[in-house]
Parts: structure tokens; sequence; C-alpha cells
């Protein structure tokens, strides 16, 4: 019998998610890595919460990026798929609640299969993609060992298998951002979420409208960020 305990299923899928057959349109894939520990818990759980349905919501007023956007959120704190990749049409407006601790290691190698499985799907069904991104929102430090996951984000960058961005928030603990993260990580200014996804939908509204392998630069994080 298989071995299934390392599987995530996801919480909820949306319905009527649209097949590769039904839009053939290149793919952007785009991950949320977010920490829903309980260190979230209140104001900047609920800032998150309303920055993500922002972040859709934009997307969806979008002709093109609605077709060719695809965003994943896998959630921390335990580690849990909350909805595979998806263009944002389908979005469900999931309610993350904030609890336990932060298995960050974990997420982020969970993460990375995410991505692995999903190009694989696209290369089987004839689907052109960009680089897949990969952001991490975190307000902590990994309660578990992280750097098997280092080592993965710096192997998938070297390979420009994906672009990987850490967000630290609040308390986060910038020092070990930095060895997971090949980039500069970015600290979030107070619970600026809304503004973070603002930047976020207008960069993967500019990615969509290039040709996937072009060359794509991100605007600087202007408004949301500590410089």
């Amino acid at each position: 019998m298989s071995d299934n305990t390392n599987m995530i299923l996801p919480d909820q899928q949306p319905l009527g998610a649209v097949t590769f057959a039904e839009n053939p349109e290149p793919r952007c894939p785009c991950l949320l890595l977010l920490d829903t520990s309980g260190s979230m818990a209140g104001q900047p759980i609920a800032e998150l919460n309303a920055g993500i349905r922002e972040f859709y919501n934009e997307l969806q007023t979008d002709s093109l990026a609605v077709k060719r956007v695809e965003v994943a959120l896998l959630s921390f704190g335990p580690v849990r798929l909350i909805s595979e990749f998806n263009t944002a049409e389908c979005f469900f407006d999931p309610e993350l609640k904030a609890n336990g601790d932060t298995p960050m290691g974990e997420a982020i190698q969970k993460g990375i299969e995410l991505i692995k499985t999903r190009k694989e799907q696209y290369r089987a069904n004839g689907i052109s993609f960009y680089r897949p991104w990969i952001f991490l929102i975190t307000d902590g430090a990994p309660t578990d060992a992280w750097q098997t996951a280092a080592a993965m984000v710096r192997d998938g960058e070297n390979a420009k298998n994906f672009a990987f961005f850490a967000i630290g928030v609040h308390k986060a603990d910038m020092k070990i951002l930095r060895q997971i993260s090949v980039r500069e990580p970015v600290k979030l200014q107070g619970l600026k979420f809304r503004e973070f996804f603002q930047w976020l939908s207008n960069s993967m509204k500019s990615a969509s409208r290039s040709n996937p392998g072009d060359r794509i630069m991100l605007s600087p994080p202007l408004g949301w960020s500590e410089i």
C-alpha cells in the first residue's frame, strides 16, 4: 500500500476550475507561502486576508491577467494547501485563521514540489509558462529545520526554476530569511499587506503582458516596505 502521509490536499477548491483546453493561454504562476502561526492572530491575519482579497479583485479587472496569472495559496501553522494553482476568476475567498507554530522549512519544500508538479502539468498539456514566482510572508522564525529548504531555494534559483522572494513582517527573523532567500528579504512596513498585494497585482499584470522567457523587472517595493 502506498504511503500517503506526506500528501497535502487543499482545504477547498473553487468550483468550475478552467481547463487548459478551455484556456490555452500561457500561464504566469505565483505561489504564496503564508505564515498563519499563532503570532499572526488579530489584526495581522485580518489585514493579510483583506490584502489577498484585493489581490484577486485587482487581477480580475485585467482581461489578460485573469486568463494568464495562476495563484496557489499554501499556509503554514500547520502546513495546509489552501488552493491549488488556479486563475483569478476561480477565487473563492478563503478566510485564513492564525494558530500553531511556524513550520517554514516544510512549507517551502512543499511549495517547491507544488511548483514542479504544476510545471509538469503545463508541459504535458502544451501550455507555455513564465518563470514561477514564490513569495514567502512570515512574521517569525522557523520552528522546524529549514536548511534543506534553503538549499532547495538556492538550487531552484540557480537553475532558473523559479524566483523566490521573502517578506518579513513585524518581528520576522530577517537573519534567517537572508540565509533562506538568494534575494535580499524585504521588511513590510507595519501591516501594509494591502499595499504589498496592490504592488504584486500590478507586477503580475505587467508580467502577463510580456512573452514567456522575457526578462521581467519588478518595480521597486515602494509604499509598503521599510527601505
